[in-house]
């Protein structure tokens, strides 16, 4: 996959990157690592620059979340309460769960949405949820833009530093998107127990 990834980047320069970021946050497994650092390694022998990169990777990872935000739009609370009353008792949940998460991201969603973007995986996908609660679209667009230049500003201009080394770079954030991902299930593991804990407490 690398190696397609840069071969469209030189080909296509800045259209490649925009494209490529696009993509990577409709589909999260596409590595934007990959995509940052060479983009900041190609600023070094090619015409493109740190300052051109950083504004194509932020509108395309923009463009990819207003995508995954209009899902999101589209599926929305009530859809998600229709899906819980006809199929929650599999899943073991109710229309009030629902609600309540719903009221947690209209809550914190300020800074779920910021920080998520420095979160492998969640960084796309924390759009379907900023739609589905109605945060207002200015503040999302916002919050993702500064979270997302953030982000692109730090890996390209580390690939630039590193220059014909920027792969380096690439193996330290593998480790860092491993140490999330390790995170994250656990994260979630405990969220599980918690919350069959707390319905069998309920039950009694």
């Amino acid at each position: 996959m690398e190696t397609w990834i840069q071969r469209i980047m030189e080909d296509f320069g800045y259209i490649g990157v925009f494209l490529l970021i696009m993509l990577e946050n409709l589909f999260p497994p596409i590595p934007s690592e990959v995509i940052l650092t060479f983009g900041g390694f190609m600023t070094t022998f090619t015409d493109l620059t740190v300052t051109g990169v950083i504004i194509a990777s932020t509108l395309g990872s923009v463009a990819g979340g207003i995508i995954l935000y209009g899902i999101g739009l589209l599926l929305d609370v009530e859809r998600l309460v229709k899906i819980v009353d006809k199929y929650g008792r599999i899943l073991r949940l109710t229309r009030k769960d629902v609600y309540k998460a719903d009221a947690w991201f209209d809550h914190y969603g300020f800074w779920t949405v910021f920080f998520g973007r420095f979160v492998p995986v969640i960084r796309s996908l924390i759009s379907i949820p900023a739609g589905m609660s109605n945060m207002k679209f200015w503040l999302f667009l916002l919050l993702t833009t500064l979270g997302t230049l953030i982000w692109n500003t730090v890996l390209v201009h580390v690939g630039a530093a590193l220059g014909d080394n920027w792969t380096k770079i690439v193996e330290v954030m593998d480790v860092y998107s491993h140490i999330a991902y390790v995170v994250i299930v656990i994260a979630f593991l405990l969220f599980v127990i918690w919350y069959v804990r707390k319905k069998q407490f309920l039950k009694k």
